[in-house]
């Protein structure tokens, strides 16, 4: 076993002993790659997905080294009819590229000395191929004297193009080799497969990827593989049901990411710092913490600001994602920032809409970190002030409420334009921010005989009343108290009935001002 050359097993031996969740069926895709013209995979993921458990678990699968079969027999790929043809079959070369870039002193020699350190084993192994200072004519030569063929494991690609950003000869060094390797008249004969994990997808020049052989599967076209990007919910619920977790905590942390073969994906991490933990919350910020985020939206492109300030407040915003080269120093608009986002998992993509979004309660807390000490003073202000407003709110206190939604639409006018009720939805989500953490809200749930416009259902571990909010446009607090009442929205709640609040809230549109009525519901009113 070497360095690079047939790692073994160690990695996946580790894998196995923590706390695993069964991907091995990723092996029965790329096994139906081998040698075709689709044997180039290049999977993209944020940080913490799971990225480099899949290239541990497919360096074990491969590697002719070592075996591996006690490691797999009891998982889902032992099932496969061709589980024993490929187990321990191939010469196999890991990459971690975050490995040459660290261990390198100068990341502009980090092609070279990449290079370097690999021939030197190779042709320790091979002892009868000469030097060359190029990986690819190497490989080459031991396939054409030995008829064997390589399967090429890359673990984060594009760390030079994230840690190295600005400089263009280095990145184009380093394109140059991969296109040896994958693009080349001789790859057929040299490579089995290959299997890049990122962050990024590859790089665009124009309109077309730096290395078109590859087959593409990011956030937002995971294709087949959707069920490997996290946790499916299957899988979180089997977890929550071993560990004595509760599901529905475990959902409002970590899912939202959503793909048209699979709905609902749980960031994989998180769900596991939390049961190793016996506690749900942000652990997002051991993995990237706010600042990264705030680089990002500081950049406030063309409606920048808007767009988050309305996901913020529970909505989605539409874009275009072709525009994005795939490169962190290449943003021109709106649109790249924000797709940017969604392959750093910060947001989920809606394919078929195409429309981005906040996933969850975890990463909404670290929009919510980057937002208040970005300078975006209203939003910030907002934030800050919306547990004051819940608590005013649970202890009827009108006036308060109403100066502090006031406060809000004052200080961000611009973003929250008003000309209907959506956009009032859109401020009192805004200004209850903070009551996301004990409750579900639910906005136009239906009650049979209308839609309540946002109803506050109080999570398992609160004592904290149900809230319904109705709504109004120029019209009375006390008209939306009726209509609560008259069509019966409460009806729907039987089962919080004991702790409700009926809350109504106009904005009077000629004086500028919001007014707002608060009762307790009594089940025989």
């Amino acid at each position: 076993m070497g360095m690079y050359l047939n790692v073994g097993n160690a990695g996946f031996q580790s894998v196995r002993k923590g706390l695993y969740v069964d991907k091995s069926e990723l092996i029965a895709f790329i096994n139906s790659t081998l040698g075709t013209k689709d044997k180039l995979t290049c999977v993209s993921r944020p940080r913490r997905f799971g990225k480099s458990f899949a290239t541990q678990m497919l360096c074990a699968y491969y590697d002719k080294s070592c075996d591996s079969r006690s490691l797999f027999c009891d998982l889902k790929i032992a099932e496969n009819p061709d589980f024993d043809t490929f187990l321990n079959q191939y010469n196999v070369i890991y990459l971690d590229i975050t490995w040459f870039i660290s261990t390198e002193r100068n990341v502009k020699n980090t092609v070279s000395y990449l290079q370097e350190q690999v021939i030197n084993e190779l042709c320790s192994v091979y002892p009868f191929v000469e030097k060359e200072s190029s990986l690819p004519i190497v490989l080459a030569k031991i396939a054409e004297r030995t008829g064997q063929q390589f399967i090429i494991i890359i673990d984060e690609w594009d760390a030079l193009f994230r840690e190295a950003k600005d400089d263009v000869v280095l990145q184009k060094e380093y394109l140059q080799l991969l296109r040896g390797l994958f693009k080349s008249s001789l790859t057929d004969k040299m490579i089995e497969a290959a299997y890049m994990t990122g962050i990024l997808p590859i790089k665009k020049y124009g309109t077309q990827s730096a290395l078109t052989d590859f087959r593409e599967y990011t956030m937002l076209q995971p294709k087949k593989l959707a069920e490997y990007v996290g946790f499916t919910e299957a899988e979180v619920k089997k977890l929550c049901r071993e560990y004595n977790m509760n599901f529905e905590d475990a959902k409002k942390w970590y899912d939202g990411y959503s793909f048209s073969k699979v709905k609902s994906v749980y960031s994989p991490n998180s769900v596991i710092q939390a049961i190793i933990n016996e506690e749900f919350g942000d652990y997002w910020t051991e993995t990237e913490t706010y600042e990264s985020l705030k680089s990002y939206i500081d950049l406030n492109e063309d409606g920048l600001k808007d767009a988050i300030v309305s996901m913020l407040a529970g909505n989605r915003c539409r874009i275009n994602t072709r525009t994005f080269q795939n490169d962190i120093s290449n943003i021109k608009n709106k649109d790249d920032v924000l797709t940017l986002l969604v392959h750093l998992g910060y947001l989920a993509y809606d394919s078929t809409k195409r429309e981005v979004y906040i996933p969850n309660q975890e990463v909404a807390d670290e929009f919510k970190n980057a937002v208040e000490y970005s300078g975006w003073k209203g939003i910030s202000e907002a934030l800050q002030a919306s547990e004051e407003l819940l608590e005013a709110t649970l202890r009827g206190d009108t006036r308060t409420v109403e100066e502090g939604i006031d406060a809000i639409h004052a200080s961000n006018v611009s973003v929250l334009a008003y000309n209907n009720e959506n956009a009032l939805s859109c401020v009192i989500t805004l200004a209850y921010y903070s009551a996301q953490k004990d409750y579900t809200l639910i906005r136009e749930l239906p009650t049979g005989k209308g839609f309540a416009d946002i109803v506050f259902l109080p999570r398992k571990h609160t004592d904290k009343p149900t809230l319904i909010v109705e709504l109004k446009w120029d019209k009375s607090v006390q008209g939306a108290i009726n209509q609560i009442k008259e069509k019966n929205y409460a009806g729907l709640l039987d089962e919080y009935t004991e702790n409700l609040l009926l809350v109504g809230i106009n904005y009077n549109k000629k004086e500028k001002r919001h007014e707002c009525l608060i009762e307790k519901y009594h089940k025989n009113q």
